[in-house]
């Protein structure tokens, strides 16, 4: 829901919670009417997945009865990922191109999809089957039935429109969509959570070791950013959110570059919290020169560069689609020394073995620090579901990559995607 990213000033009091740095939204409640149509949908046989937005923020508690009263699975778009996914039996992940595929097929696979607060914008991911009842509450009108066709629209704010819907609902009995919604979820997360786990001495690293490492070893309050493109898919992934913690990123543009800026925002406005900037190497290039406002503004921000020497999201776009890499290669310093120069601590790491220490040690030192992480350029960010189209472009680029004699691609991909 737009408008919900801003940061706040920062305030002598600590902030306890997200909401401290989301603004003020109006409260809108639904009509009797409205309410009475919605819960006679939701009351009715058939299976509910619910896709939760930005805009279930502050509703957590609702959220989780919701689940409880439903049996429904709920799965968030990214920009919901830290208002929902937390300390929630009933998520099972996220969907769209850098979801899981639990979350995905628990969208198509049901009878009723709720949509709360999103304006998740990718139609591809949303069920085709006109048997599959779409309603959708948001606190925007203009928002509603703007990405699927719904058969019932709820205007009203998530919170106040839970808080009076929930007294309509009936309890249901059959536990068994969600059941194998979880199940899946569980199967999912393992899958993503062995990629994360790196071999000392064996080069390179895996961006997802180091994901998970930032998760594992952050403040319970962190501010996190990312860059758009991989590093926006491994926050998605590995980052876990707890109902303190934040994550921000240019989520509706797309725009290179976000992530050190953002930093220097969230670190000014709230300069008792630890703030971690994901950065692409790419992205960081691109405006490296914040990184001396770090030092002039004794910001003690913590930038973590996912050094692929590559626009590594640009090259997996290209792949799917059958072209050849072109223009995506990047030239990169040594940039732990690069911030040792301008009065920065530098960390690069080279083998899985020093990850975990290196983001310790970057996390637990007293100012600015650079992590300059080399990891895998081959890194494949599978999405949820592969269709056709994929492998038609994937076989084109293989093919292309023969010919031309860049074979040697084929055997990168293979060995850091296949032989783990």
């Amino acid at each position: 829901m737009p408008g919900d990213v801003a940061l706040q000033p920062a305030a002598d009091a600590p902030v306890p919670n997200v909401s401290g740095l989301l603004p003020h939204r109006a409260i809108v409640t639904p009509t009797h009417a409205d309410l009475d149509r919605l819960a006679t949908l939701l009351n009715g046989e058939g299976r509910v997945t619910v896709l939760c937005g930005s805009g279930c923020q502050g509703a957590h508690d609702l959220l989780l009865t919701l689940g409880d009263r439903l049996k429904a699975p709920m799965v968030h778009a990214l920009r919901g990922k830290e208002h929902v996914e937390w300390e929630n039996p009933y998520d099972v992940g996220m969907t769209g191109l850098i979801g899981f595929s639990s979350g995905y097929y628990a969208m198509l696979d049901c009878d009723v999809l709720l949509m709360l607060g999103t304006d998740f914008p990718y139609r591809q991911f949303y069920p085709e089957s006109r048997a599959v009842r779409i309603a959708q509450v948001d606190l925007r009108a203009e928002q509603i039935g703007r990405r699927a066709a719904v058969d019932l629209g709820v205007l009203g704010d998530i919170r106040a429109t839970l808080e009076a819907l929930l007294p309509r609902l009936e309890e249901k009995r059959d536990r068994s969509h969600l059941d194998q919604a979880r199940e899946h979820y569980r199967k999912s997360r393992k899958s993503l959570d062995d990629l994360a786990v790196g071999t000392p001495g064996r080069k390179p690293i895996h961006p997802q070791q180091v994901a998970k490492a930032i998760s594992d070893l952050a403040a319970d309050d962190a501010i996190f950013t990312c860059d758009v493109g991989l590093p926006t898919v491994w926050a998605a992934r590995y980052l876990a959110m707890n109902g303190m913690r934040r994550l921000l990123g240019s989520f509706w543009h797309g725009s290179m570059a976000n992530a050190m800026a953002q930093t220097i925002g969230a670190q000014s406005a709230f300069p008792g919290r630890q703030v971690i900037s994901l950065s692409g190497d790419g992205g960081f290039a691109m405006l490296m020169g914040d990184l001396l406002s770090l030092v002039q503004l004794r910001l003690p921000v913590k930038v973590v560069v996912f050094n692929n020497g590559a626009l590594g999201f640009i090259e997996l776009e290209q792949k799917s689609t059958g072209f050849l890499t072109n223009g995506t290669e990047l030239r990169n310093p040594n940039f732990a020394i690069m911030a040792e120069a301008v009065g920065v601590r530098g960390i690069r790491l080279e083998d899985p073995g020093d990850v975990e220490a290196g983001i310790a040690a970057a996390l637990d030192h007293d100012g600015p620090v650079l992590v300059d992480a080399v990891v895998n350029r081959t890194e494949l960010a599978m999405p949820p579901a592969v269709t056709t189209e994929m492998a038609k472009g994937f076989t084109l680029y293989m093919v292309k990559a023969v010919m031309s004699g860049r074979g040697d691609e084929l055997i990168d991909l293979a060995r850091t995607n296949l032989w783990r």
